[in-house]
């Protein structure tokens, strides 16, 4: 190839290499000039939306801005060169994509705040007087009052359903129906809810009586909040109106709490143990009210003590079993601590013994090769409470070679409480034992003669 020839080829690949450059450049000024263009184009539409006056006009608004944001979409700004790793980026000027990218995102931020503009425009509609009137209505329902609060919030619905009756041109009235006041004002208030759907309100043509429901839903919501709430109370006031006190002639004890607790057990007064319990913020009080609990074993407790058991409470795990009713719900929830650490164990296998749960066999059986020997004694005493056949033959096994004579007492004893045939005969073989305790259990056996 000659050198006139390669100058030649050279200068052609010069002119190719620059030509890509060029073609971003128009390609760049030709995006620039799409921003300007929507750049304007949203100044339009935030003069429209300031201009509509009617829902039919912001409906309008919302499909120009609709069809701006897929224009928007459409425009593709390119990635920026690479940059040299070692230049100094603060003294490097941004490149013209970057400022692309930018104005790109300022109008994309600007078209969303018009989004919001638009929306926050639109309304208040019927269905926003519904919505407050149900908060107002949940509130109420979900909360507990005292006396006070149920004649306070009596006054605050009869207030809003004069205002409301004026407004709707209505005749909704209080509800005298339900077993106490927060039910009757939440039946009168859903009635109120049903008038407003009825009375199909336009957002438009009924703008100023909706803004008039809402205001009025306002004030009901504020003289709810107003109202006395049971949790506004001091603890004492608290348990002096539910009666808690009542029982006191005299105060021998010091606290009165403590004295009127005692009172409260020797009268069988569940109800007002309970109310204690969950009551007092005081670990004195609460551990009286437990040990209360633990003696009486009352049913009523089981789902106060679940509550506590399920939060790893050791006492409400002996209430369970003192109360000893097998439910579902307490078997599972002392199944949870089988697999422990001993510290729970103890107390879940108790009680599971106690409340003579079947399901609980198997998992108790299991814990009778556990390392600890406490862990394996309990084990043993359990499955003796629950009286389940099929833990007879683990429980010889226990007697037979467990490395301690404490464990193995403890499998003679369950034996001797599962009490068949075939159990005692198996203790009754130990009354030569090595240990004491083992020798004592054989001893006690009473088989019944061969027939």
């Amino acid at each position: 190839m000659s050198e006139d020839e390669a100058t030649g080829d050279d200068a052609a690949a010069g002119e190719a290499d620059e030509q890509p450059d060029e073609e971003e450049s128009v390609d760049l000024e030709a995006i620039d000039d799409r921003l300007e263009d929507l750049a304007a184009d949203l100044e339009d539409l935030q003069a429209d939306l300031e201009a509509a006056e009617t829902e039919d006009d912001l409906d309008v608004v919302e499909a120009d801005i609709d069809s701006f944001r897929e224009d928007l979409e459409t425009v593709e700004i390119p990635e920026p060169p690479e940059t040299d790793e070692d230049e100094d980026e603060e003294d490097e000027e941004p490149a013209p994509e970057e400022e692309l990218q930018e104005r790109y995102d300022e109008i994309e931020s600007d078209v969303s705040d018009l989004e919001s503009d638009l929306e926050d425009q639109r309304g208040p509609y019927g269905e926003d007087v519904v919505d407050e009137i149900e908060d107002a209505s949940g509130t109420i329902t979900g909360t507990r009052w005292t006396e006070e609060g149920n004649a306070e919030l009596i006054e605050a619905v009869d207030d809003f359903l004069d205002e409301f009756n004026d407004l709707l041109g209505g005749s909704v009235s209080l509800v005298d129906e339900g077993d106490d006041v927060p039910e009757q004002l939440d039946a009168t208030l859903d009635d109120a809810v049903a008038a407003v759907e009825d009375a199909e309100l336009d957002a438009d043509d009924d703008a100023e009586t909706i803004a008039g429901l809402l205001e009025a839903t306002d004030d009901l919501q504020s003289d709810i909040d107003d109202a006395t709430e049971w949790s506004d109370l001091a603890v004492r006031e608290q348990l002096r109106r539910e009666g808690y006190y009542d029982v006191l002639d005299h105060v021998k004890d010091f606290p009165p709490e403590w004295h009127a607790l005692k009172v409260h057990e020797k009268r069988g007064n569940v109800d007002m143990i309970l109310l204690a319990l969950e009551t007092f913020d005081s670990d004195f009080m609460e551990e009286h009210c437990m040990e209360a609990l633990e003696r009486m074993g009352p049913e009523e407790a089981i789902e106060p003590m679940l509550q506590k058991a399920n939060r790893r409470d050791q006492a409400a795990m002996r209430i369970l079993g003192t109360i000893g009713v097998a439910d579902d719900e307490v078997v599972d929830a002392l199944l949870d601590y089988v697999d422990s650490n001993p510290t729970l164990q103890q107390p879940a296998f108790r009680a599971l013994g106690e409340v003579g749960s079947e399901d609980a066999v198997e998992p108790i059986a299991q814990q009778l090769v556990a390392d600890e020997a406490d862990v394996r004694s309990w084990a043993a005493r359990a499955l003796g409470l629950i009286g389940d056949t099929r833990a007879i033959e683990p429980l010889a096994d226990v007697l037979d070679d467990d490395e301690s004579d404490r464990v193995r007492a403890s499998a003679a004893w369950a034996l001797n409480r599962i009490g068949t045939q075939e159990a005692l005969e198996i203790v009754a073989e130990y009354d030569d034992d090595r240990a004491y305790l083992v020798q004592a259990e054989a001893e006690n056996v009473d088989l019944e003669p061969a027939a």
